[in-house]
């Protein structure tokens, strides 16, 4: 089986049939029109590579660090809600899978394992952690509190999620907490019985960093009613200032896109900054996330790391990204295909799968390490500036 896996688009296909259509969708989907969800991935078509040769390419290393800490290659896995959904314990096999690949992994606080479960599934190794900025400031302390108890190593903070964006496929399916099972659902799911199973063997089936650690929420019920209400569309800097200084540590901010944004970011004290549109799920209609990074490197990337996420789906599109300016690139649907295909080591068949990809173009253009990557290594003219 694993041997007919080549490319992200194999596990893909493989992780549609085996996952159930509601947590499928609600991982490969965009809002409104799913324009910006198309153009993350195919704006970076038209950038072209130049092709080297007769230059020694032995000895060939992809090592670097995002936010001071080494990795085996500028890639982080993205936070990304209900992964637990994908594969029963997905957080943790996913946590795992980048543990021994040698890249961060990074956990949702919408994830269904919790803080603590991928702590003790990874024997606490660190994993970097994702907040929102929500109305109940005594629960963001308290997750703070835990992140740093279970020694994650950098906080992400997702700055575009005040308001939901619209997700049709979402709405269609019922997906909800807890989730609708309507007789399409459940029809759908007695199409995966390998999916059920690994579900029937756990007992993590919700919510993990918020149901029985906040109060009156003890159930997916409750938990419904609870994060209606928690989006806090009051959110502004100085909340960013606050989180900065009640953790204390490496704080990237998710969700920039406009320079102007980039420019506040930076004064805002954070470590780094994540060029991001999350995934084309928020605002329809929003530039790719490839397409604004090369103008936000050029406005502060000497005075923050900059990095970004949205269209990952190759070693290739990896390598385009660092070669504007990211430091660091985040992938999200890429490893949740290899998650929902084959559990753990899908995940580590994804990110073999981008290391290999990255590593033969980075040879083929004449390069042998991430220091050397710049845009030497595109055609003039085919990138955005």
């Amino acid at each position: 089986m694993t041997s007919a896996i080549t490319n992200i688009e194999d596990l893909r296909v493989l992780a549609q049939k085996r996952v159930p259509r509601m947590f499928y969708d609600y991982a490969d989907s965009g809002s409104w029109t799913e324009g910006t969800y198309r153009a993350n991935e195919s704006d970076f078509q038209p950038i072209k590579f130049r092709q080297r040769v007769a230059i020694d390419m032995d000895n060939r290393s992809t090592v670097s660090t995002m936010v001071g800490q080494p990795v085996a290659m500028p890639v982080a896995l993205a936070p990304v809600g209900l992964t637990g959904m994908q594969h029963a314990d997905g957080e943790i096999k996913a946590a795992r899978a980048a543990k021994a690949f040698g890249v961060p992994f990074t956990l949702s606080t919408m994830s269904i394992c919790s803080i603590e479960d991928v702590a003790a599934g990874t024997g606490n190794h660190p994993f970097w952690f994702q907040v929102y900025v929500i109305r109940d400031r005594i629960f963001i302390e308290r997750l703070i509190e835990r992140a740093r108890a279970a020694h994650c190593s950098a906080l992400v903070l997702t700055l575009d999620l005040q308001i939901l964006g619209q997700r049709h496929k979402d709405l269609k399916n019922g997906l909800s907490a807890p989730p609708k099972l309507t007789l399409a659902n459940i029809a759908n799911i007695m199409t995966k019985p390998q999916w059920a199973l690994g579900m029937l063997g756990t007992k993590r089936r919700d919510f993990g960093n918020i149901v029985g650690h906040v109060t009156g929420v003890d159930d997916m019920g409750s938990l419904s009613e609870w994060s209606q209400k928690q989006f806090d569309p009051t959110l502004n800097w100085a909340d960013v200032e606050w989180i900065k200084k009640r953790w204390g540590g490496k704080l990237i901010l998710k969700g920039i896109q406009d320079v102007e944004d980039a420019k506040l970011a930076v004064a805002s004290g954070a470590d780094a900054l994540i060029v991001s549109n999350h995934g084309g799920r928020q605002l329809d209609g929003a530039e790719s996330s490839i397409r604004a990074l090369p103008g936000i490197v050029d406005a502060v990337g000497s005075q923050i790391e900059v990095h970004m996420d949205g269209g990952i789906r190759s070693g290739q599109d990896v390598l385009k990204a660092v070669a504007l300016g990211a430091k660091g690139v985040y992938i999200g649907r890429s490893f949740v295909y290899g998650l929902g295909a084959m559990g753990e080591a899908g995940v580590t068949k994804a990110l073999e799968i981008i290391h290999r990809e990255m590593d033969i173009t980075m040879a083929l253009c004449g390069k042998t390490n991430m220091a050397q990557v710049d845009k030497s290594i595109l055609l003039r003219g085919s990138y955005p500036t």
